[in-house]
């Protein structure tokens, strides 16, 4: 018999919420100004090495409350293996955006994920809080920069790096 395993749970439920945000925004009347405000977006990764594999997925929506400011939320699913290592992480985060000005953004992240991790015999499940500051350079659906989160810690973390590049799309 055919069992879903948690993480495929995660990753449809993840899915679903996207394209239902998807069609909700495209069946409201043209006078709803919420929905002309409403920007999706988000980020998907894939590494290859010799040992293994990793890839992320992060479906995004953000609400463009000015020119200069927005403010959204995101889900976002991460899955490693490496050798004899496998790490899944699931949660979501909610960020907000500033533009001072056109070229400049500014940016303050705050993400939980659930992390599930095995190496070789030990297992390990616990929540992994991230706040992210960071700053880019932003054109009218694209940004570029980096980020840095300030509750970083080197035994706790999935992260390699309290410094971390990005790049986000909103459409």
């Amino acid at each position: 018999m055919f069992r879903p395993t948690p993480y495929k749970k995660v990753f449809f439920c993840v899915v679903l919420l996207f394209s239902t945000f998807v069609i909700v925004a495209q069946n409201q009347s043209p006078k709803s100004q919420f929905w002309e405000r409403v920007r999706f977006g988000g980020g998907i990764g894939v590494g290859f090495n010799n040992a293994g594999f990793n890839g992320s997925i992060a479906p995004s929506a953000i609400y463009q409350a000015t020119p200069q400011f927005a403010g959204g939320v995101s889900l976002n699913v991460i899955y490693s293996k490496v050798n004899d290592s496998r790490l899944t992480a699931y949660g979501g985060s909610v960020i907000t955006l500033y533009n001072p000005i056109d070229f400049l953004q500014f940016s303050g992240e705050f993400e939980q994920l659930r992390v599930n991790r095995t190496l070789g015999t030990f297992e390990d499940d616990f929540w992994s809080p991230a706040l992210f500051l960071g700053v880019g350079y932003t054109n009218s659906f694209s940004t570029i920069g980096i980020r840095y989160n300030v509750l970083y810690d080197n035994e706790d973390s999935i992260y390699l790096n309290a410094w971390a590049p990005f790049v986000r799309f909103y459409f």
